[in-house]
Protein backbone atom coordinates (compact mmCIF):
# COMPACT_ATOMS: atom_id res chain seq x y z
CA UNK A 1 0.00 0.00 0.00
CA UNK A 2 1.13 3.22 -0.88
CA UNK A 3 -0.34 6.88 -0.17
CA UNK A 4 1.05 10.00 -1.87
CA UNK A 5 -0.38 13.17 -0.91
CA UNK A 6 -2.19 14.65 -3.84
CA UNK A 7 -3.11 18.24 -5.04
CA UNK A 8 -5.98 19.21 -2.80
CA UNK A 9 -9.93 19.78 -3.46
CA UNK A 10 -12.06 22.09 -2.47
CA UNK A 11 -9.61 22.97 -0.24
CA UNK A 12 -8.85 20.41 1.80
CA UNK A 13 -6.45 18.04 1.58
CA UNK A 14 -6.12 14.70 -0.10
CA UNK A 15 -4.47 11.65 0.23
CA UNK A 16 -4.49 8.61 -2.41
CA UNK A 17 -4.46 5.02 -1.57
CA UNK A 18 -3.09 2.91 -3.85
CA UNK A 19 -2.12 -0.94 -3.77
CA UNK A 20 0.62 -1.73 -6.14
CA UNK A 21 2.31 -4.59 -7.02
CA UNK A 22 6.09 -5.35 -5.57
CA UNK A 23 8.46 -7.43 -7.64
CA UNK A 24 11.49 -9.70 -6.58
CA UNK A 25 14.54 -9.45 -7.97
CA UNK A 26 16.19 -12.82 -9.01
CA UNK A 27 19.56 -11.66 -9.65
CA UNK A 28 21.76 -12.41 -6.57
CA UNK A 29 24.33 -9.81 -7.15
CA UNK A 30 21.70 -7.45 -7.78
CA UNK A 31 21.54 -4.21 -5.30
CA UNK A 32 18.04 -3.78 -4.94
CA UNK A 33 16.37 -6.59 -4.01
CA UNK A 34 12.49 -5.59 -4.41
CA UNK A 35 10.79 -3.07 -7.32
CA UNK A 36 7.63 -1.63 -6.69
CA UNK A 37 5.09 -0.97 -9.65
CA UNK A 38 4.81 3.03 -10.65
CA UNK A 39 1.81 4.25 -11.79
CA UNK A 40 2.76 6.55 -15.18
CA UNK A 41 1.64 10.25 -14.61
CA UNK A 42 0.84 10.15 -11.37
CA UNK A 43 4.03 8.49 -9.00
CA UNK A 44 7.13 7.98 -8.82
CA UNK A 45 10.60 6.33 -7.20
CA UNK A 46 10.38 7.40 -3.64
CA UNK A 47 8.36 9.95 -4.12
CA UNK A 48 5.63 11.28 -1.28
CA UNK A 49 3.14 13.44 -3.66
CA UNK A 50 2.03 12.69 -7.31
CA UNK A 51 2.67 14.16 -10.30
CA UNK A 52 0.06 16.92 -9.54
CA UNK A 53 1.25 18.10 -6.40
CA UNK A 54 4.64 18.44 -7.41
CA UNK A 55 3.66 20.83 -10.78
CA UNK A 56 1.81 23.44 -8.39
CA UNK A 57 5.00 24.37 -6.24
CA UNK A 58 7.39 24.10 -8.80
CA UNK A 59 5.62 26.29 -11.12
CA UNK A 60 5.35 28.92 -8.06
CA UNK A 61 8.87 28.48 -7.77
CA UNK A 62 9.50 29.25 -11.19
CA UNK A 63 7.41 32.30 -10.72
CA UNK A 64 8.46 33.61 -7.26
CA UNK A 65 11.72 31.72 -6.57
CA UNK A 66 12.24 30.09 -2.38
CA UNK A 67 10.83 32.62 -0.32
CA UNK A 68 8.24 34.31 -1.75
CA UNK A 69 6.95 30.88 -3.56
CA UNK A 70 6.83 29.43 0.13
CA UNK A 71 4.47 32.25 0.93
CA UNK A 72 2.18 32.07 -1.49
CA UNK A 73 1.83 28.23 -1.42
CA UNK A 74 -0.55 28.20 1.55
CA UNK A 75 -3.05 29.83 0.08
CA UNK A 76 -2.71 27.30 -3.17
CA UNK A 77 -3.60 24.38 -0.28
CA UNK A 78 0.33 23.16 -0.48
CA UNK A 79 2.38 23.62 2.50
CA UNK A 80 6.24 23.66 1.37
CA UNK A 81 8.90 24.92 2.63
CA UNK A 82 11.57 27.34 0.49
CA UNK A 83 14.40 24.88 0.69
CA UNK A 84 11.44 22.44 -1.00
CA UNK A 85 10.39 25.15 -3.84
CA UNK A 86 13.59 25.18 -5.29
CA UNK A 87 14.26 21.62 -4.88
CA UNK A 88 11.39 20.92 -7.33
CA UNK A 89 12.62 23.54 -9.43
CA UNK A 90 15.86 22.34 -9.55
CA UNK A 91 14.49 18.69 -10.34
CA UNK A 92 12.45 20.05 -13.39
CA UNK A 93 13.98 18.71 -16.85
CA UNK A 94 15.96 21.86 -18.83
CA UNK A 95 13.53 22.90 -22.06
CA UNK A 96 14.15 22.03 -25.21
CA UNK A 97 15.83 25.30 -26.62
CA UNK A 98 15.36 26.17 -30.75
CA UNK A 99 17.92 25.88 -32.60
CA UNK A 100 19.66 28.95 -33.01
CA UNK A 101 20.26 31.31 -35.84
CA UNK A 102 22.31 33.63 -35.12
CA UNK A 103 24.78 32.02 -32.35
CA UNK A 104 27.74 34.29 -30.65
CA UNK A 105 31.52 32.75 -30.22
CA UNK A 106 33.62 33.54 -27.69
CA UNK A 107 36.19 32.78 -24.84
CA UNK A 108 35.69 32.34 -20.97
CA UNK A 109 38.60 31.86 -18.22
CA UNK A 110 38.41 29.08 -16.02
CA UNK A 111 41.66 30.05 -14.47
CA UNK A 112 42.71 33.21 -16.29
CA UNK A 113 46.25 33.40 -18.08
CA UNK A 114 45.93 29.46 -18.13
CA UNK A 115 42.76 27.68 -19.21
CA UNK A 116 40.36 28.77 -21.70
CA UNK A 117 36.73 27.37 -22.96
CA UNK A 118 34.63 28.61 -25.91
CA UNK A 119 31.28 29.73 -24.69
CA UNK A 120 28.31 29.69 -27.51
CA UNK A 121 25.65 32.05 -27.05
CA UNK A 122 22.08 32.69 -28.82
CA UNK A 123 21.89 36.35 -29.65
CA UNK A 124 18.50 36.46 -30.52
CA UNK A 125 17.19 34.38 -27.15
CA UNK A 126 20.14 36.06 -25.32
CA UNK A 127 20.93 32.87 -23.41
CA UNK A 128 23.58 30.72 -23.37
CA UNK A 129 23.55 27.74 -25.28
CA UNK A 130 26.73 25.33 -24.81
CA UNK A 131 29.90 25.87 -23.15
CA UNK A 132 33.09 23.73 -24.99
CA UNK A 133 35.95 23.13 -23.00
CA UNK A 134 38.99 24.39 -25.05
CA UNK A 135 39.07 27.39 -27.41
CA UNK A 136 40.52 25.45 -30.56
CA UNK A 137 38.84 26.04 -33.55
CA UNK A 138 37.96 22.59 -34.02
CA UNK A 139 35.84 22.60 -31.20
CA UNK A 140 33.24 25.04 -32.37
CA UNK A 141 33.85 23.62 -35.99
CA UNK A 142 32.36 20.51 -34.78
CA UNK A 143 29.56 21.92 -32.86
CA UNK A 144 28.37 24.22 -35.76
CA UNK A 145 28.84 21.04 -38.53
CA UNK A 146 26.08 19.53 -36.28
CA UNK A 147 23.69 22.62 -36.83
CA UNK A 148 22.61 23.59 -40.03
CA UNK A 149 20.30 25.96 -39.20
CA UNK A 150 23.25 28.75 -38.06
CA UNK A 151 22.96 31.55 -40.96
CA UNK A 152 25.13 33.99 -38.39
CA UNK A 153 28.14 33.87 -36.80
CA UNK A 154 29.16 36.86 -34.33
CA UNK A 155 32.39 36.46 -33.29
CA UNK A 156 35.58 37.97 -32.00
CA UNK A 157 38.34 38.50 -34.29
CA UNK A 158 40.54 35.58 -33.13
CA UNK A 159 41.66 33.17 -36.20
CA UNK A 160 41.01 30.11 -34.54
CA UNK A 161 37.20 31.34 -34.24
CA UNK A 162 37.85 32.00 -37.74
CA UNK A 163 38.93 28.79 -38.55
CA UNK A 164 36.12 27.17 -36.44
CA UNK A 165 33.33 29.38 -38.29
CA UNK A 166 34.65 28.80 -41.76
CA UNK A 167 35.53 24.77 -41.09
CA UNK A 168 31.61 24.28 -39.19
CA UNK A 169 29.30 26.89 -41.31
CA UNK A 170 30.43 27.97 -44.51
CA UNK A 171 26.71 28.78 -45.18
CA UNK A 172 26.56 31.44 -42.31
CA UNK A 173 27.72 34.91 -42.41
CA UNK A 174 30.69 35.89 -39.79
CA UNK A 175 29.96 39.53 -38.62
CA UNK A 176 32.02 41.30 -36.20
CA UNK A 177 30.09 42.00 -32.15
CA UNK A 178 30.34 45.45 -31.55
CA UNK A 179 31.54 45.40 -27.76
CA UNK A 180 35.14 43.55 -29.61
CA UNK A 181 34.90 46.49 -31.95
CA UNK A 182 34.79 48.94 -29.63
CA UNK A 183 37.05 47.59 -27.29
CA UNK A 184 39.53 47.08 -29.92
CA UNK A 185 39.41 50.61 -31.24
CA UNK A 186 39.96 51.80 -27.14
CA UNK A 187 43.08 49.86 -26.93
CA UNK A 188 44.35 51.09 -30.43
CA UNK A 189 43.38 54.95 -29.34
CA UNK A 190 45.38 54.88 -26.05
CA UNK A 191 48.62 52.95 -27.38
CA UNK A 192 48.31 56.10 -30.22
CA UNK A 193 48.19 58.44 -27.64
CA UNK A 194 50.91 56.96 -25.38
CA UNK A 195 53.11 56.93 -28.14
CA UNK A 196 52.68 60.62 -28.79
CA UNK A 197 52.52 62.17 -25.45
CA UNK A 198 55.44 64.07 -25.96
CA UNK A 199 53.88 65.99 -28.81
CA UNK A 200 50.48 65.79 -26.76
CA UNK A 201 52.39 68.31 -24.40
CA UNK A 202 53.63 70.29 -26.26
CA UNK A 203 50.47 71.89 -27.20
CA UNK A 204 49.39 72.65 -23.56
CA UNK A 205 49.41 75.89 -22.88
CA UNK A 206 52.21 76.86 -20.14
CA UNK A 207 50.39 78.79 -17.29
CA UNK A 208 52.97 81.13 -15.19
CA UNK A 209 52.97 80.11 -11.60
CA UNK A 210 51.38 82.06 -8.89
CA UNK A 211 53.29 84.60 -6.91
CA UNK A 212 53.76 82.38 -3.77
CA UNK A 213 51.84 84.03 -0.62
CA UNK A 214 53.65 85.01 2.50
CA UNK A 215 53.06 82.54 5.34
CA UNK A 216 50.80 84.40 8.22
CA UNK A 217 52.25 84.37 12.05
CA UNK A 218 51.75 81.67 13.80
CA UNK A 219 48.84 82.20 16.27
CA UNK A 220 49.26 82.21 20.33
CA UNK A 221 49.53 78.13 20.45
CA UNK A 222 52.40 78.46 17.94
CA UNK A 223 49.91 76.93 15.05
CA UNK A 224 50.73 78.19 11.40
CA UNK A 225 47.21 79.33 9.80
CA UNK A 226 48.26 79.49 5.71
CA UNK A 227 46.10 80.22 2.68
CA UNK A 228 46.45 78.84 0.00
CA UNK A 229 48.19 75.84 0.79
CA UNK A 230 46.40 72.54 -1.21
CA UNK A 231 46.76 70.58 2.54
CA UNK A 232 45.50 73.32 4.49
CA UNK A 233 42.86 74.35 2.12
CA UNK A 234 41.59 71.00 2.06
CA UNK A 235 41.61 70.67 5.34
CA UNK A 236 39.19 73.54 5.97
CA UNK A 237 37.34 71.62 3.37
CA UNK A 238 36.91 68.71 4.54
CA UNK A 239 36.09 70.23 8.08
CA UNK A 240 32.98 72.55 6.77
CA UNK A 241 32.02 69.07 5.07
CA UNK A 242 31.76 67.53 8.00
CA UNK A 243 30.58 69.99 10.94
CA UNK A 244 27.32 71.44 7.97
CA UNK A 245 25.74 68.10 8.09
CA UNK A 246 26.36 67.96 12.03
CA UNK A 247 25.02 70.98 12.50
CA UNK A 248 21.73 69.72 11.04
CA UNK A 249 21.20 66.77 13.19
CA UNK A 250 22.39 63.96 11.44
CA UNK A 251 24.86 61.52 13.57
CA UNK A 252 28.23 60.38 13.07
CA UNK A 253 27.93 57.27 11.42
CA UNK A 254 25.27 59.17 8.87
CA UNK A 255 28.33 61.69 7.73
CA UNK A 256 30.27 58.88 7.74
CA UNK A 257 28.31 57.17 4.92
CA UNK A 258 27.41 60.64 2.82
CA UNK A 259 30.47 61.47 2.43
CA UNK A 260 32.53 58.10 2.09
CA UNK A 261 35.30 58.97 4.78
CA UNK A 262 36.25 56.46 7.94
CA UNK A 263 34.46 56.68 11.32
CA UNK A 264 38.14 57.58 12.91
CA UNK A 265 38.11 60.42 10.03
CA UNK A 266 35.35 61.99 10.73
CA UNK A 267 35.31 61.84 14.77
CA UNK A 268 38.95 63.76 14.15
CA UNK A 269 37.28 66.72 12.21
CA UNK A 270 34.32 66.98 14.29
CA UNK A 271 36.43 66.85 17.87
CA UNK A 272 37.53 70.35 16.21
CA UNK A 273 36.18 73.53 16.75
CA UNK A 274 38.77 75.47 14.46
CA UNK A 275 39.92 73.68 10.99
CA UNK A 276 43.84 75.07 12.31
CA UNK A 277 43.59 72.80 15.42
CA UNK A 278 43.87 70.26 12.91
CA UNK A 279 47.26 71.62 11.42
CA UNK A 280 49.99 70.05 12.82
CA UNK A 281 53.04 71.56 11.78
CA UNK A 282 53.53 70.51 8.17
CA UNK A 283 53.03 73.91 7.05
CA UNK A 284 56.20 75.46 9.22
CA UNK A 285 58.53 75.95 6.11
CA UNK A 286 60.92 73.11 7.42
CA UNK A 287 64.33 72.84 5.82
CA UNK A 288 64.86 70.38 2.84
CA UNK A 289 67.81 69.33 0.97
CA UNK A 290 66.36 70.47 -2.03
CA UNK A 291 66.33 74.42 -0.77
CA UNK A 292 69.47 74.70 -2.86
CA UNK A 293 68.28 73.26 -5.84
CA UNK A 294 64.34 74.91 -6.26
CA UNK A 295 65.05 77.37 -8.47
CA UNK A 296 66.67 75.13 -10.88
CA UNK A 297 63.98 72.24 -10.80
CA UNK A 298 61.21 75.19 -11.39
CA UNK A 299 63.27 76.21 -14.46
CA UNK A 300 63.46 72.85 -15.56
CA UNK A 301 59.79 71.82 -14.78
CA UNK A 302 58.71 75.00 -16.75
CA UNK A 303 60.94 74.37 -20.28
CA UNK A 304 58.79 71.23 -19.76
CA UNK A 305 60.97 68.02 -18.21
CA UNK A 306 58.37 66.79 -16.18
CA UNK A 307 59.95 62.94 -15.56
CA UNK A 308 61.13 63.00 -11.52
CA UNK A 309 63.48 60.35 -12.57
CA UNK A 310 65.98 62.87 -14.74
CA UNK A 311 65.24 65.41 -12.15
Amino acid sequence: MRFPADAPSAGRSVVLQLRVRRFACRNSECTCRTFVEQIPGLTRRHGQRTERLRATPASVGLALAGRAGARLAPALGVCVSRSTVLRLVDALPEPEAPAPRVVGVDEYATRKGRHYGTVLVDVEAHRPVDLLPDREGSSPAAWLADRPSVEVVCRDRAPFFAEGATAGAPQAVQVADRWHLWHNLSEATEQSVAQHRRRLRALVPTVPAPAPEAVPAADSHGSPRPRGHRFADRTRDRHAAVHAPLTAGHRRRSVQRQLGMTYRTVKQLAGAAMPEELFTGQWQNRPSVLDDYKPYLDDRWSEGCTNAWKL
